[in-house]
């Protein structure tokens, strides 16, 4: 990247959101974010402060598909040149105690929302786009929608196949695993699974916060040049290529 960008972020409220936001206003390559949300974020006010970057918040108070639309277009048009769109949104837990309907409602309409909103804008070409290991749009759709269970990657498979045919002309999905430093991870299960790690399928190790800020912030930085998925092992490679 040869010139500084400003970043458009969706979900920068939940752990990974917030170290996606950490990783943009430490990295050299961001002069600007914009963060589409509820409600403001101190913790993002604090870190911007701190960076000496310049933040914008784009409140959204009713998260709905059309307002978050006009939101993302209205923030898009206040800045020159070129955006990098991120979305990390998804239900966090809980998910077990929802309809299919009304997961479906935040992972897949509010993320086809923002993502065709930026494509609209005409000023983002590539999204980072986070869901999970074993998206699969095609997975039963009935029983229990918690995470890991079939519904649950149904739900996260119909938000990919919805932010590519929408979205801006090259879409990053990453997909990680069992999330360390997520409020939603349980803290025994953080401290057993790198046990097992030896045995862990490679897309399905667990994976940082940290380090899956990192991977989204270096695809963006040296844009892929087609669509592609990430698992835990083209992730970690990311981090490595964008240290060198």
């Amino acid at each position: 990247m040869t010139s500084k960008r400003t970043a458009i972020v969706l979900g920068g409220s939940g752990s990974v959101g917030t170290a996606l936001l950490r990783e943009l206003f430490h990295d050299d390559g961001f002069d600007a974010v914009i963060t589409l949300s509820r409600r403001s974020l101190p913790q993002a006010v604090a870190m911007a402060h701190t960076a000496g970057r310049r933040l914008v918040e784009k409140l959204v108070p009713d998260m709905k598909p059309a307002p978050l639309a006009v939101a993302t277009l209205d923030a898009a048009r206040e800045f020159d040149g070129d955006l990098e769109g991120f979305s990390v949104l998804g239900v966090g837990a809980g998910t077990s105690k929802l309809t299919l309907e009304e997961h479906r409602a935040v992972d897949v309409a509010l993320n086809e929302a923002f993502a065709r909103a930026l494509r609209d804008s005409g000023k983002v070409r590539h999204l980072a786009f986070m869901t999970a290991a074993g998206a699969d749009p095609t997975a039963k759709a009935s029983g229990s929608g918690a995470a890991g269970m079939s519904r649950y990657s149904r739900v996260k498979g119909e938000a990919e196949e919805a932010v590519r045919a929408s979205g801006p002309a090259i879409v990053s999905v990453f997909r990680p695993a069992m999330i360390i430093g997520s409020q939603h991870t349980p803290w025994l299960l953080e401290k057993a699974l790198p046990l097992f790690s030896f045995v862990t399928p490679a897309k399905y190790k667990s994976i940082s916060v940290e380090q899956i800020a990192k991977a989204m912030v270096a695809a963006a930085k040296h844009h892929p040049v087609t669509s592609t998925t990430y698992h835990y092992p083209e992730m970690m490679a990311l981090i490595a290529n964008g240290e060198r």
